[in-house]
């Protein structure tokens, strides 16, 4: 597919702007050229752009100033930490722009800070959920969020920022009230709010300087909320009623940085942390009736005991695209340090954009590469679970704490035990709970990568992210003939007590994929579902008008992030 290029080139900015930013984070950490600057440019799945510099600042007084010189010249900004998101939104799209783009990429920025005997968190503009994990260890406390992207460097001010929910039915989506940023006022000046929680003083950089040192006495902290092991979405989430328990619009969730979508620019937010789940436990459930596994959902939740942890859904398409094209995602998850799993998904990363500029390679060499050579390796999925692959047609990965391990049981004892009820379930082992996991959380990235190998024989790629309605009995979609005749796979799975679903299409050769993707949200919209859930707008949806004024209000010259979710790309929103 053929792109306009952004109108305004980076020859229109002078030069001045490049010794700038060089002066403030070192000549090194200045990328200028097209080859630097496309890992940080190119989506991860969707989005892509040209952009006039990317620039890498170490400390949080050189964000501050890099924004500054961006202000001062003219430039639309994009903040951008570990750029793992699915929607494209946070690097460029293909769009009118009118100002030419600078991407501050805040990955040098790693640092977090425990508070409050370690019941919070500030994680710094970098930090990644994976180091927040780690640091979390010791303390035997557990973040706020676990995402199948955490393993390749998802970041917490991104989940934070674009409403991210994951797997966790006690916790809920992303947010938090609790941030510390700036933003761009109406006349056009930078300034910065801090609403942390933390008396840091007036003076902008000191204030900065003084929260990445951790620079503060208890007395400057307000104090942490009642520690427990859930959020006030556990109980709203037990209420099966007509309407989304969560979706990237819901009111209830945006404030400040929290659903921000990279329209401020933030410096760190603070987070609740919790009790770590020590002995859980996950039980395997396989069945061939969508309905029962929503009858089982609805048994939970009406349960007098605490919730699930989670409760994964995959479907058998979604099951063997990621056991096939996620074999090596797989195997690395499973054998090598976090550390290195993400170097090694940057290395993949730039080897694709090298190896793409060579006439004939394609922009897919290393997965490519990665994918013949480990089509060479056995399968590497657990006896049993190849088995419920083979006997049913719908998998529901389910884990409960400690405690309700021996509830969970008899419950799905007697409910399988029932004339009409056609199922089965198994209490997973250590490493048939880790390999269930790593399969859910691969499918995503499975069908990216077969949507890449197969690109010359299919038009493209369709993710829908969609919240259903809480009381939806026929939550598994069953396509019109006139859309399922357009499709050459479909792949179904997601976060099913949250009712929140992942549906990957891949459109077959001649088909218009975007004018599908609206027919398929129209379909779902119909139903009372709202799109999207948890991937935020990027460059595949439309903001509502709700979103846009949220965002004209968060920035009101419409410098960061401009064109997110299909807006004008203009300054001051023109």
């Amino acid at each position: 597919m053929s792109h306009p290029r952004q109108s305004v080139s980076a020859g229109s900015v002078d030069h001045s702007a490049i010794e700038a930013f060089e002066q403030i984070v070192g000549r090194d950490h200045v990328l200028t050229s097209e080859r630097t600057t496309h890992p940080f440019s190119k989506g991860y799945r969707f989005g892509g752009g040209p952009v006039f510099a990317v620039v890498q600042p170490e400390s949080l007084v050189e964000m501050w100033r890099a924004l500054q010189v961006c202000v001062d010249h003219n430039l639309a900004v994009i903040p951008q930490a570990s750029n793992t998101g699915l929607t494209g939104g946070s690097g460029p799209g293909f769009q009118d722009y009118d100002r030419p783009i600078v991407i501050i990429s805040t990955h040098r920025i790693n640092q977090v800070h425990l508070i409050n005997d370690a019941r919070e968190a500030i994680s710094l503009a970098g930090a990644t959920l994976t180091h927040l994990t780690e640091v979390l260890a010791p303390h035997h406390r557990e973040p706020h969020s676990v995402i199948g992207s955490t393993s390749i460097g998802a970041s917490v001010i991104g989940g934070i920022s674009n409403n991210s929910g994951g797997s966790q039915i006690r916790k809920g989506p992303a947010f938090t009230r609790e941030a510390i940023f700036a933003r761009v006022n109406e006349q056009g000046k930078v300034e910065l709010v801090n609403h942390l929680g933390i008396s840091l003083g007036d003076d902008p950089e000191q204030a900065l300087d003084r929260l990445q040192r951790g620079d503060w006495a208890p007395a400057d902290v307000t104090a942490a909320p009642e520690d427990s092991r859930e959020t006030e979405y556990a109980e709203h989430l037990r209420q099966i009623v007509p309407s989304p328990a969560r979706y990237n619009a819901n009111p209830e969730y945006l404030y400040e940085a929290s659903g921000s979508a990279g329209k401020l620019m933030v410096f760190a937010v603070r987070t609740r942390t919790f009790p770590r789940e020590e002995n859980a436990k996950m039980f395997y459930i396989g069945t061939n009736s969508p309905r029962e596994l929503e009858a089982i959902r609805r048994l939970f939740l009406e349960a007098d005991m605490q919730l699930p942890i989670s409760g994964e859904y995959m479907g058998r398409s979604a099951f063997d695209l990621a056991e096939k094209y996620g074999k090596d995602t797989f195997v690395f998850l499973k054998f090598m340090s976090a550390k290195l799993q993400t170097r090694m998904f940057s290395f993949k990363t730039w080897a694709n954009g090298v190896f793409g500029k060579i006439p004939g390679i394609g922009p897919t060499f290393a997965d490519t590469v990665s994918q013949v050579a480990f089509d060479l390796v056995p399968n590497q999925l657990p006896k049993r679970m190849m088995e419920y692959r083979n006997r049913f047609e719908h998998h529901l990965l389910l884990t409960v704490g400690e405690h309700e391990i021996e509830a969970t049981e008899k419950m799905l004892k007697a409910f399988f035990a029932e004339a009409d009820h056609e199922g089965d379930f198994f209490v997973c082992t250590a490493d048939e709970e880790k390999s269930a996991t790593l399969n859910r959380f691969g499918a995503a990235s499975a069908a990216t990568r077969y949507a890449n190998m197969k690109r010359r024989h299919i038009s493209g790629l369709i993710p829908i992210d969609v919240a259903l309605r809480r009381d939806d009995w026929d939550w598994l979609e069953v396509l019109p003939k006139e859309i399922a005749d357009q499709l050459e796979v479909t792949a179904y799975y997601g976060h099913f007590f949250c009712h929140v679903m992942h549906q990957d299409y891949v459109a077959k050769k001649g088909v218009d994929p975007e004018k599908l993707h609206d027919d398929i949200q129209h379909l779902l919209e119909e139903r009372g579902a709202k799109l999207p859930a948890e991937h935020n707008y990027g460059r595949l949806y439309h903001l509502p008008e709700s979103m846009v004024e949220h965002f004209k209000e968060l920035d009101p010259t419409n410098t960061f992030n401009p064109g997110i979710g299909g807006t004008s790309a203009h300054k001051n929103w023109a």
